[in-house]
């Protein structure tokens, strides 16, 4: 260990309570149990049971704050709701989907759950994949777009002082007060993304103290001159005095679900199981915002209709209006002297499309909000089974 410590090029440290060079050494290995066939895992002392072999598929959801509720409120929207008997038990099941576990834990814990392989699938923010999973070629982004959860991992400065004229990670990496002896103090809780994104950006002299909550506080306190943290609306930084800049934005989070490679090929079902989340994940998501416009309009044919439907720009919906005609009985006569028009129209086009469409004929003007849109294949399928070489 000492020879590693002597030989190691790296400029950056971390700091903990007990000040040393480096803090967090992680020393794993695996040993066999004599009283188990199930191995080991040792790290820094503490041994945790691999995953044995088993027949459910388990999926990690967080288990406290506002991204734990609005992934169980996704999941009710895609009609996967999951039923939890005992409010304080960590387990759960989704009825829609057999052999299905659903495990409750700390976003940190399923990142390194699923690259141990005691879970399959978790829903979790892609920084906290991109933190604990440092690049594990063994965890794969299934969706990488679930649309809650948004924030940035981003490094913040004061406004005031020697930071005052400082706007970029330029004007940072050149400042002439970093040194061996005086590095710059980043208070964090990103002890991976951070050297990885300091480096990047061509600053050598860092040192990293580890941290978790109210980091905003650090520079005023004196023990940090930067803090890189998640940051939503940016309300908190600018009451503390703080600023976002240039070229410091690590990058940008929102929930994802995340997989296990090797249960997806190896675990019998976890495949299957995925491909009807991220369906039913898919076609929500796509309807969101969306709504269904039908009308009524007077013409010689259902041709005629579409040439002057056509004509305006809000009324194509996803591939085309659907027209069809509507039958009514006249002097003892069918006859379809209307035909009706259905229009799939986002929110923010809705009452522009009513407009065009009462422009042209239209009548009897009906909206509904739209919950599922299925395409023929969602299209993050072909990609996944891609990534898997299937």
């Amino acid at each position: 260990m000492s020879m590693f410590l002597q030989q190691c090029p790296s400029l950056f440290t971390f700091s903990s309570s007990t000040p040393s060079f480096l803090t967090q050494i992680s020393v794993k290995s695996t040993v066999l149990c004599c009283l188990s066939s199930s191995p080991l895992t040792v790290v820094n002392g503490n041994t945790e049971r691999m995953s044995s072999d088993r027949n459910e598929i388990r999926l990690g959801l967080p288990s406290k704050g506002r991204m734990a509720v609005d992934t169980l409120d996704l999941l009710k929207d895609c009609q996967l709701s999951v039923r939890q008997v005992n409010p304080r038990q960590y387990v759960a099941e989704i009825p829609q989907l057999s052999n299905m576990e659903v495990w409750f834990q700390r976003p940190k814990d399923i990142v390194r759950k699923l690259l141990s392989g005691d879970l399959d699938l978790g829903i979790v923010g892609l920084d906290t994949v991109t933190e604990y999973g440092q690049g594990s070629d063994d965890l794969i982004i299934v969706h990488d777009a679930l649309e809650y959860g948004e924030c940035r991992l981003s490094l913040a400065i004061p406004k005031y002082g020697i930071f005052e004229n400082v706007n970029s990670m330029k004007d940072l990496a050149q400042m002439p007060q970093w040194t061996v002896e005086k590095p710059l103090r980043v208070a964090t809780g990103f002890t991976y993304l951070g050297p990885k994104f300091m480096k990047e950006n061509g600053l050598k002299y860092v040192t990293f103290s580890t941290a978790d909550g109210a980091l905003e506080a650090a520079p005023a306190m004196g023990i940090a001159d930067a803090i890189l943290d998640l940051v939503s609306s940016g309300t908190t930084l600018r009451e503390n005095n703080l600023k976002e800049i240039e070229g410091g934005v690590v990058l940008e989070s929102q929930a994802v679900l995340v997989a296990s490679r090797k249960s997806l090929i190896h675990r019998k079902g976890a495949l299957d199981a995925t491909h009807e989340i991220l369906e039913r994940l898919e076609a929500h998501l796509r309807a969101s915002g969306q709504f269904t416009v039908t009308a009524n309009m007077r013409g010689s044919s259902a041709e005629e209709v579409a040439e002057r439907v056509l004509t305006q720009p809000s009324l194509s919906g996803l591939q085309g209006p659907t027209i069809s005609p509507v039958f009514c009985k006249r002097n003892g006569r069918v006859a379809a002297d209307y035909y009706a028009i259905v229009i799939c129209v986002p929110k923010k086009a809705l009452y522009k499309s009513v407009q065009q469409l009462r422009a042209i004929g239209g009548s009897g003007v009906l909206i509904s909000p739209l919950t599922y849109i299925f395409d023929e294949e969602t299209p993050r399928w072909p990609k996944l089974l891609l990534k898997l070489g299937l």
